[in-house]
């Protein structure tokens, strides 16, 4: 339910910031101008009675998340990656979030095994340890194949997570709807769009079987890259709660000092997780779009293990080609190439002006370059983007958002293996390669090759289609003397159906 009701979520929201004492230290991490942090605190003191206690054990910011629900969980685990938007204190702080959280009983989550895949767990595993990492949505045991041996990871839902994953959300649609409706200004950002957008990944990672497959495709993508690997599903040991891979031995990959001690090189693993995003973005159009410290090791050989595929992001050739140009742009530093591409696909308004767009783009671009990643505040080049894109009537691109977010995740873990890498530098190799393969001549003429496929399937239906398209544009070159007859027509068929729906209302009461 979206209605009113959902006012109380949000006030309790901002009470047990409050109350835990959260509220001063995310408004101070974020930058918060002083004002709005003052009416923030304001607004809230009277409500604090009302908050979540959550657990005095924990800091203050995840104290109140926990608290809050598995929604607001995944919004600390992104800010977890964000030293350079929150600091680097509070987000380790907010990195228990990606996979420590308190675990539900074990026998509960072998009862749900047990109904989910109609065998005793002792049927199926000769080993079914204590929960080995605890999440939002799912704990994960490691267990051994009682045939075969195989070590495994078994996923379990938490029990009810359905209901409280649909709760908040509904609270946050609720808050967009009043965000549109008292700030019209906002609705170019489409604030329900992003709301439904997100509510469609959570869903879909609320059914293991989606991820089993994600996982198996995945797999399948990047079987060929080097330094890279994707734990195997178990299709007969899956369903729709839950999940078996192959175990993925490694060190997390936030354990920084336990990586240095292994001997890994922490600048090149930096580099090698984000080229291997951009190439899983770019070159295959899915990728892993949960890719923070909590879902990713490193293996005793120095790979790259990922696992947890439940929010997978798809984009499809024309976007992918977009974002590329977009990137290469800002790269080689050609800024009206930029706000070409942003024209071209419809990101702009046509009557604005593309020369102003360019420089206004050159503005956000240039501090980037010849600085050392820890002098750039992410926060304040966010908010002149902003003003930007407010400025020039850009919209949220919905198709985008996953991407977006899981290129700030991604920066955000590569920087805290070497937090003076140059994202642009090593983004370059990646894109230019991409750009070649995929813009160039040898684009265009497998691009032509496709365009012949299509027709060729079309091919007994094309006399039919190009018979109704001349029709139709004779019809259109008719005389203008016969449009006050179809006038005419239309508004007799309007009245009949008018008067034949008032005679069964009529015959209704």
């Amino acid at each position: 339910m979206r209605g009113p009701h959902n006012l109380w979520r949000l006030i309790r929201t901002g009470a047990t910031f409050e109350r835990t004492g959260a509220m001063k230290i995310a408004l101070e991490a974020m930058e918060t101008p002083p004002r709005l942090r003052l009416l923030a605190r304001v607004v809230g003191w009277p409500f604090k009675w009302l908050g979540y206690r959550g657990n005095p054990a924990e800091p203050p910011v995840t104290r109140a998340l926990t608290a809050l629900g598995p929604a607001y969980i995944k919004f600390g685990q992104m800010l977890s990656t964000r030293p350079d938007v929150v600091g680097e204190e509070l987000a380790n702080q907010l990195r228990v979030l990606q996979d420590k959280l308190p675990p539900f009983p074990t026998s509960v989550a072998k009862a749900t095994v047990e109904a989910e895949l109609g065998q005793p767990v002792d049927a199926l595993f000769s080993e079914f340890s204590e929960p080995v990492a605890a999440a939002s949505i799912a704990q994960v045991h490691r267990a051994r194949l009682a045939e075969g041996g195989e070590e495994v990871a078994v996923k379990v839902l938490r029990p009810g997570i359905e209901r409280a994953f649909q709760r908040d959300i509904d609270a946050f649609h609720f808050a967009a709807g009043l965000i549109e409706l008292l700030l019209p200004g906002s609705r170019r950002l489409r604030p329900t769009d992003v709301i439904s957008h997100f509510e469609s990944v959570v869903m879909g990672e609320l059914d293991l079987r989606l991820e089993s497959s994600a996982a198996s495709e995945f797999a399948a993508n990047t079987a060929k890259d080097e330094g890279f690997q994707v734990p195997a599903p178990h299709w007969d040991l899956s369903s729709r709660r839950v999940m078996t891979l192959g175990w993925a031995e490694g060190i997390p990959l936030g354990d920084v000092a336990a990586i240095r001690a292994a001997g890994h090189d922490c600048v090149e693993l930096s580099e090698r997780v984000l080229q291997l995003f951009l190439s899983h973005a770019l070159r295959d159009g899915y990728f892993h779009a949960d890719m923070h410290q909590g879902n990713l090791k490193v293996a005793p050989n120095g790979d790259i293990i990922a696992y947890d595929f439940g929010i997978m992001g798809h984009i499809d050739e024309y976007t992918r080609r977009v974002y590329a140009e977009i990137l290469i742009g800002f790269i080689r530093k050609d800024y009206r190439r930029v706000a070409e591409v942003h024209f071209e696909a419809g990101y702009v308004p046509q009557d604005r002006d593309i020369d102003e767009f360019a420089r206004a783009l050159r503005a956000v671009g240039e501090p980037i370059f010849g600085m050392d990643a820890n002098r750039i505040s992410m926060a304040r080049l966010l908010a002149y983007l902003f003003e930007v894109t407010e400025r020039f009537g850009m919209q949220t691109r919905t198709e985008l958002i996953l991407l977006q977010r899981t290129m700030v995740v991604v920066e955000g873990v590569a920087r805290s293996l070497n937090s003076n890498m140059n994202m642009w530098q090593v983004a370059r190799p990646v894109v230019e390669r991409y750009i070649r393969e995929s813009v160039g001549p040898k684009a265009l003429v497998r691009d032509l090759i496709l365009t012949a496929r299509v027709l060729g399937r079309f091919g007994p239906r094309l006399p039919q289609i190009a018979e109704a398209m001349l029709i139709n544009q004779t019809e259109r070159a008719e005389p203008a003397r016969r449009r006050p007859a179809l006038e005419t027509a239309l508004l007799i068929t309007l009245g009949a159906a008018l008067a034949g729906g008032g005679f069964a209302l009529a015959m209704l009461i």
